[in-house]
């Protein structure tokens, strides 16, 4: 394998020889430097070059092709990428004791929500790549991500050599790369609260006549080797004022441009259990939720992290049924519902459908919001014709401009999401954040 070095970037020509030995130094400056130049469209490309009948073959190979190969070598990961080796490492480690052939990491949250707090962006943390979908799948030999085609000029910039990218995102890839890489009696672990109950029953009918088995572990093993994982924010719930009507009409900070905290609900007959961080609660919004008496109407307060053991214990109680929406309800709570007679199921829950429903007040404040969004996307749209031509504008300085337009208008209250400003290169990155 020969290497040409030039502006301080490593071209790799490998190839394969039949008739005569090729040599790279045969080819003259100007060659070595086109084959190098194509590489840098996306950052590095190889070339298999074959001679056959007096005639080369020159067959562009994309680096991202031989990850985890020991023809992508560490110092051929983008700028962009950062290191996954100890993650890897620690993870690999926790797999060993528990006889995981791999593990699964889904790109959510324990409520399945699209947008996911930092906390909860394990994805990012074990692969680099910061995209707003994916799954990674760790083995003892392999670490590969499947995403959409959205994020793949993306995940090629943050990945290192260590990872593999599949570009696709049905669980039917997944099983497939699975059976092949995790052999027969192989056991492939999973969080339980990052599967939907339809995600878990998918991957259990590619796998079912495979021979390997699915594993519930509900202690996430990337957070036990995810030493600086963000906290929640210390920040205490507020409350809404009474006409917007919700089951408690309360509101937190947990999820990057979401007003929602994280919480399970348990309603009965008889009892509110509201499972959430405690220390969060104000003495006010206790006294709101009657969260000092044990009556029908009153609201008890519970640990975030204790919902499965006091649901297990409630579904333990004889004559008890359990109601849940299937679309956002995760494994972990689901499989403790047993036996069967004692579940209930609709795709959603009553609280989401009575959501669904706006009154015709809720329209006419949906549709005011919408007006005043267009002024501010307009009053970008007029000063991006003056200030485009005088070229000291970049994506960040736009997307402040408009962030600030909106900060202006009446209600607001910030981004439902982080503002998407790309440009030239970076356009093909559809979901681009600059910073």
């Amino acid at each position: 394998m020969a290497v040409i070095q030039e502006s301080g970037v490593d071209h790799y020509l490998v190839y394969f020889t039949s008739a005569r030995q090729i040599s790279t130094e045969n080819r003259t400056t100007k060659q070595k430097r086109e084959y190098g130049g194509r590489g840098r469209v996306m950052n590095f490309t190889l070339y298999l070059l074959s001679w056959r009948h007096q005639e080369t073959l020159l067959v562009p190979l994309h680096w991202s092709k031989l990850r985890g190969t020991a023809l992508c070598p560490r110092r051929t990961s983008p700028a962009q990428a950062v290191n996954t080796t100890l993650q890897l490492k620690e993870l690999r480690e926790q797999m060993l004791p528990r006889n995981i052939a791999a593990y699964i990491i889904p790109g959510t949250d324990a409520h399945l929500s699209e947008y996911i707090a930092p906390r909860d962006n394990r994805v990012a943390f074990m692969t680099g790549f910061t995209g707003s979908a994916g799954t990674a799948v760790v083995t003892k030999t392999k670490a590969t991500l499947w995403t959409d085609s959205r994020y793949w000029v993306q995940a090629e910039r943050q990945m290192d050599c260590n990872w593999e990218l599949e570009k696709d995102v049905s669980i039917r890839s997944i099983a497939e790369w699975l059976i092949t890489e995790v052999p027969p009696g192989g056991t492939i672990g999973f969080d339980p609260f990052l599967f939907s109950l339809q995600t878990q029953e998918n991957y259990h009918i590619s796998l079912e006549s495979s021979n390997r088995t699915l594993m519930s572990i509900p202690d996430n093993l990337v957070d036990r080797v995810w030493k600086d994982r963000p906290n929640i924010p210390p920040d205490h719930l507020t409350r809404l004022p009474d006409r917007v009507i919700r089951l408690f009409n309360l509101r937190g900070n947990d999820i990057p441009y979401n007003p929602f905290f994280y919480s399970y609900t348990l309603l009965t007959m008889d009892h509110i259990w509201l499972f959430l961080h405690t220390d969060r609660v104000t003495e006010e919004l206790k006294q709101y939720l009657n969260a000092s008496c044990v009556g029908s109407l009153c609201v008890q307060l519970k640990n975030y992290d204790t919902v499965r053991d006091d649901l297990k214990n409630y579904v333990a109680n004889p004559g008890v049924k359990v109601w849940i929406g299937t679309e956002y309800t995760n494994y972990a709570l689901y499989e403790l519902i047993t036996p069967e007679e004692k579940l209930m199921t609709s795709s959603y829950s009553p609280v989401l459908t009575s959501k669904a429903v706006k009154d015709e007040t809720e329209e006419r404040i949906l549709r005011d919001a919408h007006v005043r969004d267009a002024v501010a996307v307009m009053q970008l749209l007029m000063w991006l014709e003056k200030a485009v031509p005088q070229g000291k504008e970049t994506e960040l300085t736009a997307a402040e401009y408009v962030n600030q337009c909106r900060s202006k208008q009446k209600d607001s209250r910030g981004p439902s999401f982080e503002t998407i400003s790309a440009s030239g290169p970076n356009a093909a990155s559809c979901p681009l954040q600059p910073n």
